[in-house]
């Protein structure tokens, strides 16, 4: 193999209700936990790492400067200051784990910075049907994404992920947005309704032509579909991925969300580790879970990909 797999994190709101912690039904997810139990969150970051996570996601997919003012009550400085702490924390956990580390092949971790779609914000599901894109346009959705991105970029992230991203538009808007920070990289992932279309109805294969806008983007895919759906979205869409560029795949355990119940998760009968070798066949060199998979399905992931490694550099194996 070339080039190795980059294993990310999964499951960050699923590791913190595992713990005790009600997620569900709060405006701000995870984000409030930033603020009011920071720990809490590096704690969820390094069980990750020592799963085997070679990219972990900051708890922000869900905060905004807006959101920490209105369900917090802080001033503005005080929510861009919370906002870069998601980060800080982060990199505090990458580092601690690095310097702790005892297997020479680890590099430092790096991290990426959640940047959720506007819909998150909104809190009614709407990441999942991209509902809100009529009523808004490409320069709305950079002045409010803007502020956002500023805070994580300067706080040192390593890597922009925009995630679960339920529109072309939107897409286009955060690609276009991303020059105005050229020194930053990131991945653009969409969530998806079908095997074919992302959430709010464009062709997935139509979509994945805004990464080659930018020379930005190390990745272009999905996240937060069930598994099942990825090997067909991407197979859909491969002769319209850019030269050079990988596709990024992170689902779900195998759930839908209700907007009334919240996740509804029915976990397939394979894991993500059984997909992932379909999925790296198919292009893909950042793999994860999302919504519903722990640190043990990232370290499951991690040894199936690693073996299969091992095996394709020495057929003895």
């Amino acid at each position: 193999m070339n080039e190795k797999v980059v294993i990310l994190d999964g499951g960050f709101a699923t590791e913190l209700e595992a713990g005790g912690f009600k997620i569900q039904g709060d405006p701000l997810w995870s984000a409030r936990l930033i603020h009011t139990n920071p720990q809490a969150i590096k704690d969820v970051h390094c069980r990750f790492l020592s799963s085997g996570a070679d990219v972990i996601c900051t708890a922000t997919y869900q905060a905004s400067v807006e959101g920490f003012m209105k369900f917090l009550g802080l001033s503005s400085e005080q929510a861009v200051q919370l906002l870069m702490s998601g980060v800080y924390l982060a990199k505090e956990a990458a580092q601690e784990f690095h310097q702790t580390c005892r297997d020479p092949e680890r590099k430092m971790p790096l991290v990426a910075a959640s940047v959720g779609p506007y819909g998150a914000f909104l809190h009614d599901g709407s990441e999942y049907t991209g509902a809100y894109e009529e009523t808004m346009h490409i320069q709305d959705f950079k002045a409010w994404h803007r502020q956002q991105i500023q805070c994580l970029v300067s706080a040192g992230v390593d890597l922009i992920a925009m995630e679960t991203i339920p529109s072309q538009k939107e897409a286009e808007a955060l690609v276009d947005l991303l020059r105005e920070f050229p020194n930053s990289k990131a991945w653009l992932s969409y969530s998806c309704k079908d095997e074919q279309c992302i959430s709010h109805g464009e062709k997935f294969a139509e979509a994945v032509k805004v990464a080659s806008r930018s020379d930005q983007l190390v990745a272009i895919g999905l996240n937060c579909c069930p598994p099942t759906m990825v090997s067909p979205l991407l197979a859909s869409a491969n002769k319209n991925k850019a030269p050079g560029l990988s596709w990024v795949v992170y689902p779900n355990s195998g759930g839908e969300w209700d907007h009334s119940t919240g996740w509804i998760m029915q976990k397939t009968k394979s894991s993500l580790a059984d997909f992932s070798l379909e999925w790296e066949e198919l292009g893909a060199k950042w793999i994860g879970g999302c919504c519903g998979t722990t640190p043990s399905d990232i370290a499951e992931l991690k040894h199936r990909l690693h073996d299969h490694s091992n095996s394709k550099e020495d057929p003895a194996v």
